[in-house]
């Protein structure tokens, strides 16, 4: 009877629980959570060893695939994969407090559920009423600009001017009904709050994964405090070798200014490799140039090292005619809000 309390009491729980997760997690979600009936007897037959919080994430992410096809070999590996998964959960809830009778199903934080809880922190802590504040483009600034629309709404928040970073954040933003400007009407901001593709131990930075690095770039310089909001994965030793360094070039003679990038000094060794199709990633999906909201390319400049001097590579660059400008944020964060493992921390200059 409890075996089947429990499995009734999933069942009437997954839509609500998927409706709150963030949607690339909620296939897996109401995967596991489907399967559950299957899996948990397991917590109640015989003793396991418990298994660590960090050690069931690990097990999540190597077991479970975000998507299941519809063919049936596929969703019989989905199915054997997502039990193994609960199977694990549940055993460590059987054994919680030593009791088998204990039913408790943990779920480790994906990196959709770490970028929303430091975007809401973000505008939590440094977002006031009245004020001129910059709104990022990409994964994680989604969530900050989600969280300025919810408090508006609620009333928390109000006389609020935003400068969107990019047409996607300028189309969410006015779905959200936040009032917008430019920086044509104001361009003191109070705060900024974007995301990072990688971060260094002098709280550097590379932006422009989306290819909204000059918008990005001209509002936060603007900004009298910038917050960046990564989830550690961010975190890096040294910018380049783990994510290209994004450079925003006229189309005009572009490949003569990519062998010209090739050649600076500060960026010895780089390979720049003009990204292609979609704007919003690095990862090649067509056979035209990728085109900004300005109506440029991009050249992702790909290290096997990292940049000795990111300021240099800097200088250099936006010294080279061609260039726009470029995704080396060095010198500019305020402070940084990460998420990891261990919870939410900040990191200062």
């Amino acid at each position: 009877s409890t075996i089947n309390g429990t499995c009734t009491l999933v069942r009437s729980q997954l839509p609500s629980l998927a409706l709150k997760m963030g949607k690339p997690a909620r296939g897996v979600a109401v995967a596991v959570l489907g399967v559950a009936a299957a899996g948990w007897s397991s917590a109640f037959v015989a003793p396991a060893p418990r298994v660590a919080a960090p050690q069931l994430h690990q097990r999540a992410q190597s077991e479970t695939s975000p998507t299941v096809s519809g063919s049936a070999a596929s969703s019989a590996a989905a199915f054997a994969a997502t039990t193994a998964v609960v199977a694990a959960v549940s055993r460590a809830a059987g054994r919680a407090q030593g009791s088998r009778r204990a039913v408790a199903v943990v779920m480790a934080a994906t990196q959709d559920e770490l970028k929303k809880q430091v975007g809401y922190k973000a505008v939590d802590d440094y977002v006031r009423s009245g004020t001129v504040i910059g709104l990022g483009t990409g994964s994680t600034a989604y969530y900050a600009v989600e969280r300025v629309g919810m408090k508006l709404k609620s009333g928390e928040l109000k006389d609020i001017i935003a400068i969107p970073t990019s047409i996607r954040t300028k189309e969410q933003a006015e779905s959200l009904g936040i009032p917008l400007a430019t920086l044509d009407t104001h361009s003191d901001l109070d705060v900024a709050i974007d995301g990072a593709d990688e971060v260094d131990p002098q709280l550097n930075l590379v932006k422009g994964g989306g290819g909204a690095l000059f918008r990005e770039k001209i509002v936060e310089l603007c900004a009298k405090k910038f917050i960046v909001i990564v989830d550690e994965s961010k975190l890096c030793d040294g910018l380049g070798p783990g994510f290209p360094i994004p450079v925003e070039i006229v189309p005009f003679c572009h490949e003569h200014t990519m062998r010209e990038i090739a050649k600076l000094p500060a960026l010895a060794g780089c390979k720049p490799v003009l990204r292609l199709g979609n704007i919003a990633n690095n990862k090649p999906d067509g056979d035209k140039p990728a085109v900004t909201d300005n109506g440029n390319y991009i050249v992702d400049l790909e290290f096997k090292t990292p940049i000795k001097d990111p300021v240099a590579a800097g200088q250099q660059l936006k010294s080279t005619v061609g260039v726009v400008d470029h995704g080396l944020f060095t010198g500019m964060t305020t402070v940084c809000i990460v998420a990891g493992k261990d919870g939410i921390y900040v990191k200062n200059p």
